[in-house]
């Protein structure tokens, strides 16, 4: 069965670096998996190693405008088979797992009706997997338009900051509002010195925040996102490494 894991975070969280080493720990544990960006920023492929990627925005505006169009000669064209054969050629196959970056339309008007195709064909695609990791905006754009309609796992990444956790439950009361499909809620602290550590376990217990992990400060990955090499290389003694196994265990891995 599989396993939806998103990840959301204001920016300058390290949402992204946290979603690429959960990635990265999962493929190496055999885990058939699809990484999706559905952040607008478009910076997992990067961090994964993956440049120059199609998006799903590129689909849409395809299908948009073959909608548009009056076809004499073939009036009754399958949308839903042009949009998934799409979406199937956007689909960067790396090794150990596959890519999917949603993007956004740069087309003006309404695309409610190719989002409706697009949840379907999500639907049918994520059953593929063991488990989909969703690199996720922080205004939770795709969740309230339900491209991806279940989520079983949703983590907040925050950075170590009262603001930061006061972020965290202002995005878990959203997902509330929005009456998400969501089966857990948990917060990753990230960027963590050992002279904040017990102030923010503390701090997520009076909020009720279900901490999951406390990532060490890593020069190391700050050092790779200057130099542009993919977290894939990262060194197995990485203090974010070793604490990333541990939150995956956490989340049943």
């Amino acid at each position: 069965m599989t396993k939806v894991i998103a990840i959301t975070g204001k920016g300058g969280t390290g949402k992204t670096a946290v979603a690429a080493l959960l990635i990265r720990y999962l493929t190496k544990q055999g885990k058939f998996l699809l990484a999706v960006d559905a952040d607008a920023d478009t910076n997992l492929p990067e961090t994964l190693g993956c440049e120059d990627v199609k998006t799903i925005g590129d689909a849409k505006e395809y299908l948009q405008a073959e909608i548009t169009k009056p076809r004499p000669d073939n009036p009754d064209m399958n949308k839903e088979s042009v949009l998934k054969s799409k979406v199937y050629e956007i689909i960067e196959e790396m090794p150990g797992f596959d890519l999917l970056v949603m993007g956004r339309p740069e087309g003006s008007g309404c695309y409610c009706y190719v989002n409706n195709l697009l949840r379907g064909i999500m639907d049918k695609l994520i059953v593929n997997y063991d488990v989909v990791i969703i690199d996720a905006e922080a205004g939770l754009e795709h969740f309230s338009r339900k491209i991806i309609r279940d989520i079983d796992d949703l983590i907040v990444v925050t950075d170590a900051s009262r603001r930061g956790f006061r972020t965290a439950e202002r995005i878990h009361e959203l997902v509330d509002e929005l009456d998400s499909n969501v089966g857990g809620i948990h917060v990753i602290a990230n960027k963590v010195t050992d002279a904040n550590r017990e102030k923010l376990t503390q701090l997520a217990g009076d909020l009720k925040l279900d901490l999951i992990g406390l990532i060490p400060l890593d020069p190391k990955i700050e050092e790779m996102d200057i130099g542009g090499i993919p977290l894939f290389n990262i060194s197995e003694n990485s203090v974010a490494v070793v604490e990333i196994e541990k939150i995956a265990k956490k989340l049943g891995f």
